[in-house]
């Protein structure tokens, strides 16, 4: 079984970018639950959207690179498809790690809210 250091190591820069992206609300959202103020608050929501949409991005791209690679493909046969799935579900995994931090992030601000009043 691949370690993530591995895995973090064969990711293409626009992959990292995006998993960077993703986990920003769940930093912000902590820092909130911390220490809670007006300017952070209203940070969420544009960071939440820019993770989400940077992980549609990062998808869209694994998706595509996984078309490239079937394309290229001399035949297409069902060893080349078999060979392909995998990368095809790899692609999904910065967007299930991006709404997975954004859940807790949100859920942070929720508890930071409620310290708040």
């Amino acid at each position: 079984m691949p370690t993530l250091g591995l895995l973090l190591s064969q990711a293409s820069i626009a992959a990292k970018l995006g998993l960077l992206i993703g986990v920003s609300p769940l930093v912000l959202g902590v820092l909130y639950a911390l220490r809670p103020n007006e300017r952070r608050l209203a940070l969420m929501r544009p960071i939440s959207l820019a993770a989400i949409f940077s992980a549609l991005c990062t998808v869209l791209i694994g998706v595509v690179n996984v078309l490239t690679g079937l394309a290229a493909t001399p035949s297409l046969t069902l060893a080349s498809v078999q060979r392909a799935l995998p990368g095809l579900a790899e692609s999904v995994i910065p967007m299930f790690l991006t709404f997975a931090c954004l859940t807790v992030a949100w859920l942070c601000v929720a508890l930071g809210l409620r310290r708040q009043a």
